[in-house]
């Protein structure tokens, strides 16, 4: 099969096409013929030598895909050949064939076509994760977003205003801003002109917001204290503003805040599936019902991986990056 590889780390230019052999699915995994799949930070940060894959996963990037059952023994899972699905996977998603756990697949919703079901996944995911179970969004609480316009933040700003909250989030330029409000956003701030904090208190009276989702960590941590409502929870998934900021313990104490954090990829196949069954539940039948939408930014064939991640790293991009894979 075609795959793209990371023949070293660098820069874009060490993922490079070759082939390998098919991978042969386990005990609990199907093998998909991938259409399509998605492109993601983490990739980018294997790439460069920052995040290693796990010892059981493949070496080969990727994260979500989206294709048809092709393999394994799906009758097991409920599953059957030939069935359209997307899927969370450990590694591997850069390639013509891939494998996944059956309990990480999800149907792709109708209408959808493979290169919008691939933007999926890793974004639902980590969000669910994330926004509803570790940080508890209820129902009547607010969320802030900080990157409204990632792929992560298009997704999170989407299923929580489907699910009724009120959701303010963040961008770098006025054309991301307008984005995330047509996405859901009651308000989006762009934080090279406004700060974040000030403006979040007065939007929500001085209150707050219930729950940050922060994908830039650094010195973002202060004002995010500052701007969450008392009994708040701040939680961080990426650190793309650095790996060390300040934290005021006193707030925390008489606030009664939560900060707290988490990364997908090293967590069980059992924990994964218990995302996927809620994501069934909850989150599909709203994107059925078309209250959730893909938001691709663009899409490349996949010996133009390199490509696609020159575009992520540039950061311009609104939405998800897509491979298109033949």
């Amino acid at each position: 099969m075609n795959v793209v590889e990371i023949r070293e780390p660098g820069g874009p230019e060490v993922l490079q096409p070759g082939q390998r052999p098919l991978p042969v699915p386990r005990e609990g995994e199907l093998l998909i013929r991938v259409h399509a799949a998605g492109v993601n930070r983490p990739d980018v940060l294997q790439r460069q030598g920052q995040y290693r894959a796990p010892p059981d996963a493949s070496d080969l990037p990727g994260l979500e895909v989206a294709g048809e059952i092709v393999g394994g023994n799906p009758g097991d899972s409920g599953w059957n050949f030939g069935d359209r699905v997307c899927a969370l996977v450990h590694g591997g998603g850069y390639a013509q064939y891939c494998v996944a756990p059956a309990s990480h697949c999800l149907p792709i919703p109708a209408g959808w076509t493979d290169l919008e079901a691939a933007t999926l996944p890793e974004t639902c995911f980590t969000v669910w994760s994330n926004v509803f179970e570790r940080a508890a969004l209820a129902p009547g609480e607010s969320l802030l977003v900080q990157g409204g316009s990632s792929g992560i933040g298009v997704t999170a700003i989407q299923m929580a205003h489907a699910l009724g909250h009120r959701v303010f989030a963040t961008a770098g330029s006025e054309e991301k801003r307008l984005a995330c409000e047509a996405l859901g956003a009651e308000r989006a701030i762009h934080y090279r002109e406004t700060d974040f904090a000030e403006e979040v208190r007065r939007l929500t009276d001085g209150r707050g917001v219930d729950v940050i989702l922060d994908m830039v960590g650094g010195d973002y941590l202060k004002r995010e204290i500052s701007c969450l409502a008392d009994d708040g929870r701040l939680v961080i998934i990426g650190l793309l503003g650095g790996v060390r900021g300040e934290l005021p313990l006193a707030q925390v104490l008489m606030r009664r805040l939560t900060v707290t954090g988490s990364t997908l990829r090293p967590r069980s196949v059992a924990y994964k599936a218990g995302i996927a069954r809620a994501l069934r539940e909850r989150i599909w039948p709203l994107i059925e019902g078309d209250r959730i939408r893909p938001v691709v930014h663009a899409s490349f064939p996949l010996d133009q991986a390199a490509e696609a991640h020159r575009v992520m790293e540039a950061g311009q991009h609104i939405g998800k990056l897509v491979l298109r894979v033949d």
